[in-house]
């Protein structure tokens, strides 16, 4: 089972549209640098380092035509090809050099739906992604595998 990056979001501020970037460091226990949901202690809440979506779950939910959303309008930091999110939930897994590990999923919520479209929750639901700890300082580069440890 693996899978690769295609997309990487940060945003900085509650309510931007996420900004895509070509890489990003991962510090354990702290998030993202540069993204707004980045504790600089250490001391990021169970899945609050990063989240992921399948880009396979953007394409499906769009050619079913209720509702179309931009993988940036998800919200969430990494898009990845090729690998199912939801069997993340629990297991340790690396995307490049960085470890990780799958927390929860991440379902749509009304936050989400008030920034993109009506229909998103119900279209999304069980899709939306996951939520994971980093667990190893490195470096998220856009075409590195995302693989089980």
């Amino acid at each position: 089972m693996g899978g690769r990056v295609e997309a990487i979001f940060l945003s900085s501020e509650h309510g931007e549209l996420p900004t895509p970037v070509d890489k990003v460091h991962a510090r354990a226990g702290s998030g993202l640098e540069g993204n707004r949901y980045f504790f600089e202690e250490g001391t990021a809440p169970p899945g609050a380092a990063v989240t992921l979506i399948a880009a396979e779950a953007v394409e499906a939910v769009a050619s079913e035509g209720a509702v179309s959303v931009e993988p940036a309008a998800t919200r969430r930091n990494v898009l990845i090809r090729g690998i199912d999110v939801n069997e993340l939930v629990g297991k340790r897994f690396r995307i490049g050099s960085v470890e990780c590990e799958g927390v929860e999923l991440c379902e749509p919520c009304t936050t989400l739906e008030g920034m993109t479209q009506p229909g998103v929750i119900k279209a999304f639901l069980h899709r939306c992604g996951l939520n994971a700890d980093i667990l190893s300082d490195g470096e998220i580069v856009i075409g590195d595998p995302v693989t089980l440890v």
